[in-house]
């Protein structure tokens, strides 16, 4: 029975030493050297311009209707952090607190939960896909115009 124990004992301490190491490895330290620069969104206007033609080929922008409304549920998470580079576009106030109000009601819905298309997350999708239309145009033209 003492080799029972013993051997028992022996994968208890293995064990301990074994979460030991995988709690030090946990420890918050990262290896490797800390970044530095690049730490926030680009806010130019060209950069916007890309950033509001990529989301341009997403279903949820392009046929709000016709789309399950928690399948935009990760699109529409991407416009609100989109609200702050907008605003800080001369001129577009507007357009970024339409958006917010949209991406706002969308959740307040809980749209993300809604898996087929109808009112009021459909009207939501539709809001916020106009907003983006217009805002994509007018700093369209601005950006070409410089």
């Amino acid at each position: 029975m003492s080799a029972d124990r013993s051997a028992a004992d022996r994968l208890r301490l293995l064990s301990l030493g074994l979460v030991t190491l995988a709690l030090t490895a946990c420890s918050g330290q990262e290896a490797g050297p800390t970044p530095h620069g690049g730490g926030g969104q680009a806010t130019t206007p060209d950069a916007l311009a890309v950033k509001l033609r990529a989301l341009n080929t997403d279903e949820c922008w392009r046929t709000p209707v016709q789309q399950a409304p928690q399948g935009c549920a990760k699109y529409v998470n991407e416009l609100g952090s989109t609200v702050g580079m907008i605003r800080e576009q001369p001129g577009f106030t507007a357009q970024a607190d339409g958006l917010a109000k949209e991406v706002a009601d969308y959740h307040a819905a809980h749209c993300e939960t809604v898996p087929a298309p109808g009112d009021p997350c459909s009207r939501t999708l539709t809001d916020i896909a106009a907003t983006l239309t217009a805002t994509r145009d007018k700093l369209d033209t601005q950006v070409t115009s410089r």
